[in-house]
């Protein structure tokens, strides 16, 4: 293992703080910061070793307790270098409370040449819990200057529901794969001539039609080529999955940071997503 990390949020008072926090190896977390006067708190996730190596594995313990607000973040790009013999493995798992709220937008992560990266994500809410994930995909630089030279990104988030009493009930299994054949996955019927990948969930218990609709009417404004699909509904929770294919970082960091923003601020009043990390 080369790293492990694990983070325990409560409410105190008006603010969201840390009561729990332990690191080891290549992980840990800045001092918190708090963007705004709603009461959320802003954690950084770092990594001092810079990046991603064969048979590395990074563990990950979230914990939002009832009414605690948790923004997390990256503090740059996760970059996933050649991985000979075994891949790389990021394992996180979050717990969120009753009307807990978690906003997960790392910054991309970068597959380079021969890397192979599996990253396994699984969430355990209330129904009065709030998730949104952001993750963006992209090519590492080549030599001979060629995209999609990885072997292949592995990315899997399980959603369960738990409305008390028994077992939690299943909501989604996402399962995203990309396998590059011959170092190209931008051809017809895989990623359509795109080269970039972007994906966000959102779990609420308002998601629904109309506001699929809204964001997908959204997404019409960027450079990109996305669809939109609901989940079932657990315990009167639903989920919603986005995907979008362009071949920019940025267009694609914009068209996620857009629609997280649209439910920031109808959802919370908050205003728009400003991580000012450059």
């Amino acid at each position: 293992m080369r790293g492990r990390l694990e983070l325990g949020i409560v409410m105190r008072g008006a603010r969201s703080i840390a009561s729990r926090q332990f690191h080891e190896g290549a992980l840990r977390v800045l001092r918190p910061h708090y963007l705004d006067d709603s009461g959320q708190v802003c954690y950084v996730v770092v990594n001092p070793g810079g990046a991603y190596l064969g048979a590395d594995l990074f563990v990950l313990d979230v914990e939002v307790g009832d009414g605690a607000d948790l923004l997390l973040t990256t503090q740059s790009a996760t970059k996933v270098y050649r991985t000979p013999g075994s891949f790389a493995e990021q394992r996180m798992t979050v717990r969120l409370g009753e009307e807990a709220r978690l906003e997960l937008v790392p910054d991309q992560l970068i597959a380079y040449r021969e890397a192979s990266y599996r990253q396994r994500t699984c969430v355990t809410m209330r129904p009065s819990s709030c998730l949104v994930m952001a993750e963006v995909v992209t090519p590492g630089w080549s030599p001979d200057g060629a995209n999609f030279r990885y072997e292949e990104v592995r990315l899997r988030n399980e959603i369960q529901v738990h409305s008390g009493g028994g077992e939690p009930e299943l909501l989604a299994l996402d399962n995203l794969l990309i396998r590059p054949p011959a170092g190209d996955v931008t051809g017809l019927g895989f990623m359509e001539g795109f080269s970039h990948l972007g994906s966000l969930i959102v779990v609420d218990s308002r998601v629904e039609q109309a506001l699929a609709d809204e964001l997908h009417w959204l997404t019409g404004t960027c450079e990109a080529l996305t669809g939109i699909s609901l989940t079932q509904t657990v315990a009167g929770t639903t989920g919603l999955v986005l995907r979008a294919l362009s071949n920019s970082t940025e267009e694609l960091n914009s068209l996620l940071t857009g629609c997280a923003n649209l439910l920031r601020e109808r959802w919370y009043g908050q205003g728009p997503l400003n991580l000012r990390k450059h």
